[in-house]
């Protein structure tokens, strides 16, 4: 997949690099809904990463709704969101302009976060925390 390149120089770690272009490429509309995504074998061998990775970079995409996983068909972009998916979206959209007009950055930002949920949801693990 020739829009992916992974930069060996960033701080961020592989896994994001796949996950945050493929949601770009995929919400600029280079992707349409239904399109098939190479497998997780595929895209590690042709940017060189472990299996492991691109899958957990699919995994992320697929809990924010961009992709679905359909088990041994494939990964393929995801249609419309629901209604509620789009309204949490808006949501989302503006806890993070308030959090960065408060002067917080991306890394603090999900740290509130996720201690937020931690503190609200009574349950011993977080989903946000086991990836």
């Amino acid at each position: 997949m020739k829009i992916l390149r992974i930069d060996t120089e960033s701080s961020d770690p592989p896994f994001e690099q796949v996950r945050s272009q493929l949601a770009n490429a995929i919400t600029t509309g280079q992707f349409e809904p239904e399109d098939q995504l190479p497998t997780v074998r595929k895209l590690a061998a042709d940017l060189g990463l472990a299996a492991n990775t691109v899958a957990r970079a699919y995994r992320e995409l697929e809990l924010a709704g961009i992709i679905e996983t359909r088990g041994r068909h494939g990964s393929f972009v995801a249609g419309s969101p629901s209604p509620k998916r789009e309204a949490g979206a808006r949501f989302a959209a503006a806890f993070i302009r308030r959090m960065r007009d408060l002067g917080i950055g991306d890394a603090e930002m999900l740290a509130i976060f996720r201690n937020e949920i931690d503190r609200h949801v009574p349950s011993t693990t977080s989903r946000l925390r086991s990836t």
